[in-house]
């Protein structure tokens, strides 16, 4: 069986030196940091208000009824296509693309997509449809609902986040049908009737796969500046600059990086021997390191913003001010470890889709060596990025006097997960 859930396999002989791999990463962040202390003394990001607009017509193609209409028909053809495979298909992904098509096409499908066209799933939630397709039948206003509470925030995207990068990583058998039934009934059950409570806005904050694609496309070059609705060209740093400060964001962002970080060190032999020998059991011992890695993640995060705000002064809300700089990082770890997958599990997907018997998946586009440079690069540029990203939050909140002592604490956190990272790709 085809083990979907886990990206690059056996990434612990890429044929590429750590020392250079180190010591290259190690360069860009220092030099970064020095080169932005010495030339970057004033905040540059004006988030939501930045952007050059789109020409006219192409603002009236992407917001015609009959695009939204036609995203909306996908998603509900993609969910009922998965559902009936299902239900109706063997068991196992070898012949039923239905795994494939939630761990590969959706789940890692959802980055290039949402950095290229923005939040995509937003459109294609079949959730959000059959929900507005339901109101619309009762003559309801989809938007009605009570509100959402404040402290709500993003915490059920993160929960929602967390149990299915469970079933993905930790599950016994995450592709078969019954595993993947299961998750799906629970995660509609769910949503459909916080929307039935709370309106659409419901799945702004509670859908996983909405808030983790809407955070991917704060990088995007495509946005909307929320005074006039307007599509606008903008830079990602301005995107992600307008990353909202809301409750469950850091603990959103965490679990994508402990999650990531897990599956880098899952299929080590240790791990492997560890979990499979343990007397708590395969799933528990598991289930007790993916816990571990995000809580790990955000832990580091914890101390070095505490430390910052001690440095720096008062911090209202120190732990959500620099949370939008983990953003890049985390992209940075999804295409190291989840390239291969996508151009090689992508393919195969389609093809078993379409019915072809024992399709065999295309070679990787690049040699080893090309694949683990590329790893290598997405880490490190992530990092550098998180760096500019926390710069200029930081001279746009702290005394210039402070604003690069400030920043040390996240330098430091930038290099340990720079560590943590290269460690598990090159170990």
């Amino acid at each position: 069986m085809r083990v979907l859930a886990h990206g690059i396999g056996s990434q612990h002989d890429l044929p590429l030196s750590p020392f250079y791999a180190f010591a290259g990463a190690f360069a860009a962040l220092f030099v970064s940091f020095l080169a932005l202390g010495l030339l970057w003394s004033a905040s540059r990001f004006r988030g939501d208000r930045a952007g050059r607009p789109l020409p006219v017509a192409l603002q009236r193609l992407a917001d015609a009824r009959p695009t939204r209409m036609a995203a909306r028909v996908l998603g509900l053809a993609a969910a009922l296509f998965v559902l009936l495979h299902l239900l109706l298909g063997p068991n196992g992904p070898e012949r039923n693309p239905a795994a494939g098509t939630v761990y590969v096409l959706l789940w890692v499908g959802l980055v290039p997509a949402s950095l290229l066209l923005g939040p995509v799933w937003r459109l294609l939630n079949p959730l959000r449809t059959l929900h507005l397709l339901v109101c619309r039948a009762l003559g309801r206003d989809p938007a009605a609902g009570r509100p959402l509470p404040v402290h709500l925030g993003l915490w059920p995207a993160a929960a929602g986040l967390l149990a299915f990068t469970w079933l993905e990583l930790v599950a016994p058998d995450p592709a078969s049908s019954t595993a993947l039934l299961l998750f799906f009934v629970l995660h509609g059950v769910v949503h459909l009737a916080g929307a039935a409570r709370h309106g659409a806005r419901w799945f702004d904050h509670a859908d996983a796969f909405e808030v983790y694609s809407g955070l991917l496309a704060r990088l995007s070059p495509l946005g909307r500046r929320p005074a006039d609705r307007r599509l606008v060209l903008r830079s990602p740093f301005n995107g992600l600059d307008a990353v909202p400060q809301t409750p469950g964001l850091v603990a959103t962002v965490c679990v994508m990086l402990g999650s990531t970080a897990y599956d880098g060190f899952s299929d080590a032999p240790s791990w492997i021997t560890t979990v499979q020998t343990s007397p708590l059991g395969r799933t528990t011992a598991a289930t007790l390191g993916l816990l571990a890695a995000v809580a790990l993640v955000a832990t580091l995060y914890a101390l070095c913003t505490g430390a910052t705000r001690l440095i720096s002064g008062q911090l209202r809300h120190p732990l959500t001010a620099f949370a939008h700089s983990l953003v890049p990082i985390a992209l940075g770890y999804l295409v190291a470890h989840y390239f291969t997958l996508f151009v090689t599990e992508g393919p195969h997907t389609v093809m078993v889709a379409l019915g072809t018997d024992n399709p065999v998946p295309p070679e990787p586009p690049l040699t080893p060596g090309g694949i683990a440079t590329l790893q290598v690069a997405a880490i490190v540029i992530g990092h550098v990025l998180g760096v500019v990203a926390a710069h200029d939050r930081s001279v746009r909140l702290f005394p210039p006097a402070r604003a690069v002592a400030g920043q040390l604490p996240l330098l430091a956190l930038m290099i340990a997960y720079t560590i943590g990272g290269l460690t598990l790709l090159l170990a």
